[in-house]
This record gives structure tokens, sequence and C-alpha cells, in this order.
């Protein structure tokens, strides 16, 4: 049995891989292909596009890759009219899966958008090709339905399968003792984990500034540690490549996102699915997101109705974060955010307070299954 994922970003590449963890622990007979990451590929997925080609924000961006996105778009048309999958699960990306959605219906083909784009938040007319192209929408997060649910289309919350991958030992003092140990990181000192985004133009705009901040923690502070986390789509070499001359000491990770933001204490992070996992545990951040002049004027016109853009903020519907926004992110003012949690250890434990709180918010583990279990109706 034919199932085609479009998952073209990192947290969906992650979510659609423990989908096909589960259906291959039931034994399904499936075969998946479209696009996605190298580690679903390890698991027998067929890719007919590579996320880490594939992840782009921004005008210029799109303009630059479009030969490259319309050449993947064809050949997944073409493959879904000779194979015919039994069920095409599109992952946010919205421009690129909309249209394929449409295709795809053309086809008589059932599609399932699974990682809704943020349609409420801005071009809210996309919901009515959702509504007409697409069978259901899989929610993961509460605030969702009120929108969904005014607009007549068809979903189910199912819960942010990010709360699967939890596991109760980051959250004990003997599990952050032997793994901070094992890393090299002595007990007095402070973690400050970079997180400059999974998308190349994202790493552009962010990692720099990142990194001077990064340096003028070091100078002001004599115990602090950097930790530069590497994204799942991207590599250890491209950002090493982007790193220069640093001042000081840098340790670069590539691992399980939760195993390296378990070895943080405060985190700078770009905007984005990450910051959730951040939440998750508990760890006091500061978001930030730049984008090319051009990209920005467009999205500050497009985007409407939310006060709030990172989603530790959307989710509790208060800053509980910082975030700062093109011209807030300056290095100065995020330099000043995060020296405030190192200087006032009382407001840094208020925000892990409220992180902790956030959890309520996203239902209960389980998302994955219940995902399959949604689907199931299509794959008999």
């Amino acid at each position: 049995m034919e199932i085609m994922f479009v998952a073209a970003e990192a947290s969906s590449s992650l979510f659609a891989l423990r989908l096909m963890e589960f259906w291959k622990k039931q034994k399904r007979d499936y075969h998946f292909f479209g696009v996605g990451s190298p580690e679903m590929e390890a698991l027998g997925f067929e890719r007919l596009g590579k996320s880490e080609e594939m992840a782009v924000v921004g005008v210029s961006e799109i303009i630059d890759q479009y030969a490259h996105l319309k050449e993947v778009f064809n050949r997944l048309v073409a493959e879904a009219a000779r194979r015919r999958p039994k069920l095409v699960v599109v992952m946010d990306y919205p421009e690129f899966n909309l249209m394929l959605s449409k295709r795809l219906h053309a086809m008589g083909i059932p599609v399932v958008y699974y990682v809704s784009p943020q349609v409420w938040a801005w071009r809210k007319g996309r919901v009515e090709q959702i509504k007409k192209y697409c069978r259901k929408v899989l929610l993961l997060f509460p605030f969702e339905r009120e929108f969904y649910a005014s607009k007549n289309v068809p979903f189910e919350f199912v819960g942010h399968p990010v709360l699967d991958e939890l596991n109760d030992k980051y959250f004990t003092a003997e599990y952050r003792r032997s793994h901070r140990a094992r890393c090299g990181v002595q007990e007095n000192e402070i973690v400050i984990g970079l997180m400059p985004g999974s998308r190349r133009g994202e790493i552009k705009q962010h990692l720099q500034m990142q990194l001077e901040i990064a340096r003028r923690l070091c100078l002001k502070y004599s115990n602090i540690r950097i930790l530069l986390m590497v994204a799942p789509t991207r590599t250890k070499e491209e950002l090493q490549d982007q790193l220069g001359d640093l001042k000081f000491p840098l340790m670069m990770q590539k691992d399980e996102p939760l195993e390296m933001i378990h070895l943080a204490d405060f985190i700078l992070a770009a905007s984005g699915t990450a910051t959730l996992q951040v939440a998750l545990l508990e760890k006091p951040m500061v978001i930030m997101y730049k984008m090319k002049w051009l990209t920005g004027i467009v999205a500050k016109v497009l985007v409407r109705g939310v006060k709030f853009f990172g989603l530790p903020n959307l989710i509790a519907g208060r800053e509980i974060v910082p975030e700062r926004w093109q011209g807030g992110a300056n290095v100065e003012d995020l330099f000043q955010l995060m020296c405030r949690y190192i200087d006032d250890p009382i407001y840094a434990q208020k925000v892990r307070d409220d992180l902790a709180d956030l959890k309520k918010h996203l239902g209960d583990k389980g998302a994955t299954a219940r995902v399959a279990a949604s689907l199931e109706e299509y794959l008999q």
C-alpha cells in the first residue's frame, strides 16, 4: 500500500518519521514516498524531494529555489498519478502543499493536512482551499479548534506529537548531573544555547547575531559556556563554515533536539517548533526572528489578529518569554534580555514556572497514535 508524505520542514519530518515508526511496529505493509528527511529514508522512505533542500523562507529564497521546487512538485504529481497512493499526508509548507492538494484532489486521491499551516494568523482565505481539497485537518493546538469549527472545516484535535518526545529523565537532578559531566560542563557553569533555526535563510539571518551576543555574554560573565545546536536538517560542516574566527570557546552539537536543549540553562532561539521543545523542557528563552527587509514588509501586511509570534506565547495567550522581531531583534536588546535571566534568578524561576504550566494547554501524550487512528479510514 502506497502512502505519500510531504514533510519539508525539520519538525514535520520528525512527526512523519514517528508515524512511520508507529506503523512499522504494527507490521503494516506500507510503502512511503514523497518529501522527507534522511532519517525517514533510513526507515525505507523513498525520497522524491529532500526536506533539507526544500525548507525555504522568504520571497527571495522561494524565487531562488523555484526551479527546484517546481521540479519536485511535478515529480510528486506524476508519481501520484502513476502509483495512486491510498493516502497523501501533507504537513505545514502551505504554498506548496495547497497547490499539490488541489492537483491530487482532482485525481480523487484523499489528502489529509497534518500540522496545520497558521491560516488563523495570516492569509485566512487559504482555509477555503483546505476545506475544498483536503478531507480533514489534524490539529496540534487547542486554540486552532475554534477557528476551523467557525469555517466548517472537518478537523480532529490530536494534540502535539512533541509531547511524546518528553522523557521523565529530563526533569531529574541525576540525569542533569550525568549529562553535563558527559559533555564536560562544570557544575558552576551556565550553558547558553544558541538555536539559529533549521532553514538556510534563517541561519544566515540569525547566526552571526547570536554569536555576537554569545561573545558579549562570555566577556561579561566568567562562567559561561556556549552551545550551538545544529538542527536535524542541517550539518555541522554547514555551520562550521560560518563561524569565522571565534573569540570565545564554543561547543557545537548535533543530537536529538531534546538532548541538546536539556544541556542548556538559557536559550536564544529562532522562532519555530523548536521553541515549543524548549518550553516543554522548561528552559527560559528569548525568541527572535529576522527576515530580509522585503519579506518582513510582506509579513507585516499579511499577518492579522495575533499579538505574538512565539509558539509558547501564542499558546499561553500572553508573553511568558520575551520575543523580538525584525528591528526589535537587535544585538543590544537581545543581549540585555539574556543577561536578565542570569542576573535575576527570581525572574528566571518565574519563567520556568510559566513554562511548566504550558503543558496543560497541549493535550495528552499519544498524538502519533491518535493520528494513526484518524487516518485508518483511508487505509482499509
